[in-house]
């Protein structure tokens, strides 16, 4: 029994393996997948065989112009063999996306966020969009494997509900019902900010040696962090710890979550336009800020407004001090800073670095890498569709006859 519980294992990670290959290129052929699975030819050839009888690979023979002998053969994931859906939820709207087994992005739309919604409100419409996701593409919603959410705040990973979001606040959000049109479809509820951080990682773990990790900080209505190590084995450990919740300041600054001199307090868009018009800091805070709102006090600022640029040097500070106590936990990493508010960059980077130079690590080690992403929503995309792409071949491997 233990030698077929480990031949089985073996299996599995030699199915997951060339999988993980084959989500990453198009189309490959049989010596390809050896040299970068490192598989032996037999064994590639089995597994193959296996992927293609139950129809999650395909084969494409390919007729060169003019070539003599056999046709290069090409296999690649077989699109129809499974589907995911991946939402993101924020501030302002949901992003619903639908992509195929390869990859290939189907159909998306945005609806807006209706603040004055109750919970069951959202879940209802939650539901009904996913839905009309599925018809606009004529999909059977028994083909879609994965759901994949995603929201700002504390989310129930091992559940199906949002514990605590800056929209609804203490009020949880049950996700559970909309999978009663979906029956073959695993949820996964992640936050945010550690999709960030696995799309960035994804990005640049394989740009060469010497990539050890990284800080992504996500500046907005919100403020949200994700750290992503190296583990070891090949691939990243990734965690998205409060940040912007965590205190910052014995101050009276209140902050959406009813705590006082949380990072995001300072921070966030209404921390900013607090500050920047003189407001009492335990005033409650707004729920949301256009960002129409943030361009002119930023405007104001950077033409000498100095109640402007104090609100900006403040949240930098906050942030920075923040980051501090993240790298004494830790080490210093590179930082990677996304969101909407990368445009008031320029106005925060002072504060930021006056906090930063606070850390003893930091004074040791040196100021971090500072970058910027600007395409945020992509960053978050591409952590759902490579999670739940991944997540479909495990199952697959743990179930190939």
């Amino acid at each position: 029994m233990l030698i077929k519980s480990s031949s089985d294992k073996v299996r599995r990670q030699n199915s997951t393996r060339v999988l993980s290959v084959l989500r990453r290129q198009e189309a490959l052929s049989h010596t390809d997948l050896s040299e970068l699975t490192g598989l032996a030819s037999a064994t590639v050839t089995a597994i193959t065989a296996e992927l293609e009888q139950i129809g999650a690979i395909e084969r494409h023979e390919p007729q060169a112009a003019a070539a003599r002998g056999r046709p290069r053969v090409l296999l690649s994931r077989r699109r129809s063999f499974a589907y995911c859906i991946c939402v993101q939820i924020s501030s302002d709207n949901v992003r619903y996306a639908l992509a195929d087994y390869r990859g290939t992005l189907m159909d998306r739309f945005d609806e807006p966020r209706v603040q004055t919604a109750t919970p069951q409100q959202f879940s209802a419409d939650f539901a009904r969009a996913l839905l009309r996701l599925a018809e606009r593409s004529k999909l059977d919603p028994a083909a879609v494997a994965v759901l994949s959410v995603s929201s700002k705040g504390i989310v129930d990973a091992e559940g199906a509900h949002v514990v605590w979001s800056p929209v609804f606040g203490n009020q949880p959000v049950d996700l559970d019902t909309a999978l009663s049109a979906f029956p073959n479809a695993d949820l996964m509820i992640s936050n945010e900010s550690l999709l960030v951080a696995y799309g960035l990682a994804s990005r640049l773990g394989g740009e060469g040696g010497g990539f050890r990790g990284l800080v992504a900080l996500s500046l907005g209505h919100s403020i949200g962090l994700g750290i992503a190590r190296t583990n070891g084995v090949g691939g990243f450990e990734i965690n998205a710890p409060n940040f912007g919740h965590m205190l910052n300041a014995a101050d009276n600054k209140l902050c959406r979550c009813g705590s006082r001199g949380c990072v995001e307090a300072s921070a966030g868009f209404y921390g900013i336009l607090r500050t920047a018009f003189e407001v009492p800091p335990d005033t409650i805070p707004a729920r949301f800020v256009p960002l129409a709102e943030m361009d002119r006090i930023a405007l104001s600022a950077r033409q000498g407004n100095r109640m402007g640029q104090y609100a900006f040097r403040q949240a930098g500070l906050a942030l920075g001090q923040g980051l501090s106590r993240v790298f004494s936990l830790y080490e210093t990493l590179p930082v990677i800073i996304t969101g909407p508010g990368t445009r008031y960059y320029d106005l925060l980077a002072r504060g930021l670095e006056e906090g930063l130079q606070q850390c003893l690590q930091v004074r040791l080690d040196g100021m971090p890498k500072i970058d910027i992403a600007g395409d945020e929503a992509s960053l978050v995309y591409e952590g759902h569709l490579d999670r739940a792409l991944k997540a479909i071949d495990q199952q697959l491997a743990a179930g190939t006859p």
